[in-house]
C-alpha cells in the first residue's frame, strides 16, 4: 500500500513565509539532469509493502527520463566489496546493531548475495549506469564516485527516488544541494517502512533543501 500522507499545514505555512512560494524550481533543462533511484534493493524493498509500491512509478520516470536522454542511477547500498568481506562500514556494524542483525545486514547487502541485487520488477536498462556506495549518501567522501560521474556529464538538476525517505534517500538528496545541485525528491516515488518516518524525510528536505513534488509533476517540469 502506498503512503497515505500530507504534508502538515504549518509546514506549508512556513515554507511560503520563508520563499513565498512552494517550488523552488519550476522545469528542469534535461540535457543537465540526472535520475538517481536509491537502494531499490530485495534486502529494502522484497518484504516491504510501502517500497514495493513505487515500483510503478520509479518505471515510469525512468522512462520519462530515457525518453528525454536523461541518464539513470541506480544506486546500490554495498557494506562491503564481496559476500563474506569485511565491513567497509565497522562503526555502523559494531554500535549500531545487534551482533546479529549487523552480521545479517552485512552479508544481505555484500555484492554476490541476493539481498543487494536490485529488485527485479524495477525496469533497469543496459544504458543505465548502477553506482555502489558505502554510506547512506553517495556524495560522502570515500562513498562512490557518483559526484565524479555527475560533473563528467555536466549534470546541475537531480531526482531522487527511492528508500528509505528519511534516511538514504534524503541523505543522498540533501548532500547533492549541499554541492550546489538543484534536487527534487519525488514524494510518491520515495518510501520508507512508516507513514510518519516517510513524512518526516520529505517535511525536513522541503523546507530548505529542495522540491518535493508527485511522479506527474516531475515528469512535467522535464522540458
Amino acid at each position: 500500500m502506498p503512503h497515505n500522507v500530507k504534508v502538515p499545514d504549518y509546514v506549508i505555512d512556513r515554507i511560503m513565509a520563508k520563499r513565498g512560494k512552494l517550488e523552488v524550481f519550476e522545469k528542469f533543462d534535461p540535457a543537465k539532469t540526472a535520475f538517481l533511484v536509491v537502494d531499490m534493493q530485495n534486502f529494502y524493498v522484497a518484504e516491504v509493502e510501502t517500497a514495493r509500491s513505487i515500483v510503478p512509478n520509479i518505471n515510469r520516470l525512468a522512462s520519462a527520463c530515457r525518453g528525454k536522454n536523461i541518464p539513470v542511477f541506480w544506486l546500490t547500498m554495498s557494506v562491503a566489496e564481496k559476500e563474506g568481506g569485511p565491513s567497509q562500514w565497522p562503526l555502523y556494524h559494531e554500535y549500531f546493531f545487534t551482533p546479529a542483525k549487523g552480521m545479517n545486514h552485512l552479508a544481505k547487502l555484500s555484492p554476490g548475495n541476493w539481498g543487494h541485487e536490485i529488485y527485479k520488477e524495477l525496469d533497469v536498462q543496459a544504458d543505465d549506469r548502477i553506482v555502489s556506495k558505502k554510506r547512506f549518501s553517495p556524495f560522502i567522501v570515500g562513498s562512490s564516485d557518483l559526484h565524479d560521474q555527475l560533473k563528467v556529464l555536466r549534470v546541475e538538476n537531480l531526482i531522487v527516488a527511492g528508500t528509505a525517505t528519511n534516511m538514504c534517500s534524503e541523505s543522498t538528496a540533501r548532500d547533492a544541494m549541499m554541492l550546489d545541485y538543484k534536487v527534487v525528491m519525488v514524494e510518491d516515488a520515495n518510501a520508507a517502512r512508516y507513514d510518519d518516518d516517510h513524512l518526516a524525510g520529505l517535511t525536513s528536505f522541503y523546507q530548505s533543501f529542495g522540491d518535493v513534488r508527485t511522479t506527474d509533476a516531475t515528469i512535467a517540469m522535464l522540458k
